[in-house]
């Protein structure tokens, strides 16, 4: 007879992960169930054209795996992830040779914005400013009422705009850029109400702890994520496809 697990999870990209780990970490039994032969998702490194040259299939810039709550709360560090900052966390190219640049340095990145570098400050430093207040309430479930009112209504005030309004209060071109591209991860049409939110988490993370890459490539950040969960326990079935409630474990 299969085992029976407190809580099966289907899915062994990060979040599923993620998840896994965080059952794990409170004691309970978990398994993971992954319909490819390797888990990752969108986070996995291969050898996609000669042998011994390894690329990212998909993610390969990782700024929540240095920002974020729950992966600061868990030592994938001592599971052989090393994360990697760039000289550089994000350039936009314009036309005529130009560029849009993030720097870590708040004050580096406005000085290369011209009369739009104070508003940046404004907008953008301010949630760097109060990351550590905002990014648990932003990033996490909304199970009771926010310990920093404020704050959240401050961001609010500068998120629930479409980004196509954000980019009105901003006089130059690579400003826009900057704010546009990391808007667009939304995977939203710009017009959108709350498409600035992200906009701002995201760039404001180049600020709190840049755009790193995963030394290894991105599937180094899997690697000791799987490390992990397999030292609390957990466990990982990979070809198992899950097309019905028949096919989980009992959980």
């Amino acid at each position: 007879m299969d085992r029976r697990y407190d809580a099966a999870v289907v899915g062994a990209g990060p979040n599923g992960l993620a998840a896994a780990i965080t059952l794990a970490t409170a004691g309970r039994s978990v398994v993971v169930l992954e319909a490819a032969p390797t888990p990752g998702g969108g986070c996995r490194t291969a050898e996609l054209t000669l042998p011994g040259f390894r690329h990212d299939v998909c993610a390969a810039v990782h700024p929540l795996a240095a920002s974020s709550p729950w992966f600061r709360s868990v030592p994938l560090a001592s599971h052989g992830l090393r994360l990697v900052p760039p000289e550089v966390a994000l350039a936009h190219p314009l036309d005529g040779g130009r560029a849009a640049v993030l720097h870590r340095s708040v004050e580096t990145t406005m000085s290369g914005l011209g009369v739009d570098g104070p508003r940046w400050r404004q907008v953008v430093g301010w949630v760097a400013e109060h990351w550590d207040v905002l990014a648990p309430a932003v990033m996490g479930p909304m199970l009771r009422p926010p310990r920093h009112p404020l704050a959240l209504a401050g961001f609010g005030v500068r998120g629930l705009a479409p980004s196509t309004w954000m980019a009105r209060a901003f006089a130059t071109e690579e400003t826009r850029a900057l704010l546009g591209g990391c808007a667009a991860h939304s995977f939203l049409r710009l017009e959108h109400a709350f498409t600035s939110s992200l906009a701002l988490m995201l760039a404001a993370s180049a600020h709190v702890a840049d755009w790193p890459v995963a030394e290894g490539g991105s599937g180094a950040i899997v690697k000791a994520m799987v490390s992990l969960l397999t030292e609390l326990g957990g466990e990982i079935r990979v070809d198992h496809t899950v097309r019905s409630m028949a096919e989980i474990p009992r959980a």
